[in-house]
C-alpha cells in the first residue's frame, strides 16, 4: 500500500463525526467471533488510546497547533471509544485480562518475528516471554476461582504453558533502559514497532491497574499487582527504544503513520464483516491525519516527510497464530535477562536487579502461587477423573409434603 493513498481514500477531517448510536454498536461475540477479531479491536483501542495521551502531551509543546491538536484527539477519542465499545458485553474482567494478554502475546510475536533491527526485534521477543507467561498465570487464576479452561478464549491459537517465569522479570529500573534507535538510521517499521509495543504496554499496564482491585480472592489481588508491575517495564523499555532526539512533529507524524499501518493489517486479515467496515472507514480516516500531519511536518521543518515515514507498506500486520516462533523463541531464550541495556543471561544479571526481585519477593510470589500445580488440560473440569469419573451422585435429601 503506497501513500499516494492520502489523496485518494483519506476522509475529510469535517466528515470524521459519530452519533452516540454510532458509538456504541452491537458487540461482537466472545465465543462465537473469531479470536483475532477481539484481539484486533484490543490493539486498536491501545493505538487510539496512545495518540491521545501523545496529543494531549503535544499541545505543552506546539501550543500554535492546539486547536489542529483537539479536533483530530476528538476523533481519535471516538474511534477509541468505539472499538472499547465493541468488546464483548458478557466478558468477565478475568476473562477480558486473558484477552488483553494473548493482543499482547501475538502481536508482540509478530512485530518481533518481522522486526529488520536485531536489537529492537530482542527486546521485542524479551517482553513477549514475559506477556506469554502472564497469560499462563492468568489461565492458572481462572482455573483456581472459576475451574475454567481460558482456551474456550483463546480457541487454541495461543498455547498455555509457562513462559520466562514472571517472579524472574522483575528488574531494577536501570535494567530496562534500552538503547534508543538511529532516527535517521533506522528503517521505518522499526520506528512503528516500538510504537505499537508501547502502546499494547501502556494498554495492559492501565487494565491490570483497573481490573486488580476488582476481585476479593487476596493471591488473585496481588498478582494483578504483579503483573501490573511488569507491564511497566515493558513501558519503560519500549519507550527508551525512541530516539529522544525526535522532534514533536516527528513524533505525531510517526504515531499517525503507526495507526495507518495498524489498520491496513485490521483491514486485510478481518473476518467479521460488520468489523470490517469499521477499520475500512478508520483506516481512511488515519489516512487522513496522516496527510494532514505530513503537510504540517514538511511546512514547519522543512524536511521531506518521507525520510521520516516510509513511503509505502510492503506488508500489513498479519494477526495469525505464532505458535511456532513463540515455540522456538521459548525454547531458545527463556533464561535470558537484561542487565543495562544489554540481554544477558539470568545468571548475570545486576546486583541491583537481584536485589529488587528479594525485596518484591520476600512474602512470597503471588505469581507462583497461584500455578502452584496446574498444568493446563484441554477442557479443565471436564477432564477432570474426579468429575468425569464420578458415577454415584450423594443421594437427593426428601422434601417434606
Amino acid at each position: 500500500m503506497t501513500l499516494d493513498l492520502l489523496r485518494e481514500h483519506g476522509t475529510p477531517l469535517a466528515r470524521q463525526v459519530f452519533t452516540w448510536k454510532d458509538l456504541v454498536r452491537e458487540p461482537i461475540s466472545k465465543l462465537d467471533d473469531e479470536a483475532f477479531t477481539r484481539v484486533r479491536l484490543i490493539v486498536g483501542h491501545a493505538v487510539e488510546q496512545a495518540a491521545v495521551r501523545f496529543q494531549h502531551a503535544a499541545v505543552r509543546f506546539g501550543a500554535e497547533h492546539r486547536l489542529l491538536l483537539a479536533d483530530i484527539r476528538r476523533v481519535e477519542h471516538h474511534q477509541a471509544t468505539l472499538l472499547r465499545w465493541l468488546q464483548p458485553a458478557d466478558q468477565s474482567p478475568l476473562e477480558s485480562s486473558i484477552a488483553v494478554a494473548q493482543a499482547a502475546v501475538e502481536v508482540g510475536a509478530q512485530m518481533a518475528r518481522c522486526e529488520p533491527d536485531p536489537y529492537v526485534a530482542q527486546a521485542l521477543r524479551l517482553g513477549l516471554l514475559e506477556d506469554f507467561d502472564h497469560l499462563y498465570r492468568l489461565a492458572a487464576l481462572m482455573d483456581r476461582l472459576e475451574g475454567r479452561d481460558a482456551n474456550a478464549m483463546l480457541q487454541s491459537y495461543t498455547d498455555i504453558r509457562p513462559g520466562r517465569p514472571t517472579s524472574a522479570q522483575h528488574r531494577a529500573p536501570e535494567d530496562d533502559l534500552r538503547r534508543w534507535y538511529d532516527r535517521y538510521a533506522t528503517a521505518p517499521a522499526t520506528k512503528l514497532h516500538a510504537r505499537i509495543a508501547c502502546a499494547i504496554a501502556y494498554h495492559a499496564r492501565d487494565h491490570y491497574l483497573d481490573v486488580g482491585p476488582t476481585f476479593a480472592d487476596p493471591v488473585a489481588r496481588q498478582l494483578y499487582a504483579e503483573l501490573a508491575s511488569v507491564k511497566e517495564q515493558h513501558v519503560t523499555q519500549c519507550e527508551s527504544l525512541l530516539d529522544p532526539a525526535e522532534t514533536w512533529l516527528e513524533r505525531w507524524l510517526l504515531q499517525e503513520a503507526a495507526e495507518v499501518y495498524l489498520y491496513w493489517g485490521c483491514l486485510s486479515s478481518e473476518t467479521n464483516p460488520r468489523v470490517l467496515a469499521v477499520w475500512d472507514r478508520f483506516l481512511a480516516y488515519e489516512l487522513e491525519h496522516l496527510r494532514i500531519v505530513r503537510e504540517l511536518y514538511e511546512k514547519t521543518e522543512m524536511r521531506d516527510a518521507s525520510e521520516v515515514v516510509p513511503l509505502s507498506f510492503t506488508e500489513p500486520l498479519e494477526f495469525t497464530g505464532e505458535r511456532a516462533f513463540i515455540r522456538e523463541v521459548l525454547a531458545a531464550e527463556v533464561e535470558l535477562g537484561a542487565a543495562g541495556t544489554e540481554f544477558v543471561p539470568r545468571d548475570a544479571e545486576s546486583r541491583a536487579t537481584q536485589s529488587y526481585r528479594a525485596q518484591l519477593e520476600r512474602d512470597g510470589s503471588p505469581s507462583e502461587t497461584v500455578a502452584a500445580g496446574y498444568r493446563w488440560s484441554p477442557g479443565t473440569e471436564l477432564a477432570d477423573p474426579r468429575i468425569r469419573d464420578a458415577s454415584v451422585l450423594p443421594p437427593l435429601k426428601a422434601t417434606g409434603s
